[in-house]
């Protein structure tokens, strides 16, 4: 096993290879995260306000439902 370094992106959570890279990976990579400190948050509502989770699912509760007491 070899190492590659570069510096990436993180775009809807996928780190895109470089070019001058991709031709020399076949097969399966360790991957380790070195996250700047700047980067890292605890602003979760912000976070999923950007990057909502898609949940197919999903129904919104109407206005009775939002009212209603157990």
């Amino acid at each position: 096993m070899h190492a590659i370094e570069f510096q990436a992106r993180v775009k809807n959570g996928t780190i895109a290879i470089p070019k001058e890279y991709k031709g020399r990976i076949k097969s399966r990579v360790r991957v380790i995260l070195m996250v700047e400190e700047d980067t890292i948050t605890n602003d979760y509502i912000g976070e999923l306000l950007q990057n909502p989770i898609k949940v197919s699912s999903f129904q919104p509760l109407g206005r009775k439902q939002t009212h209603e007491r157990n």
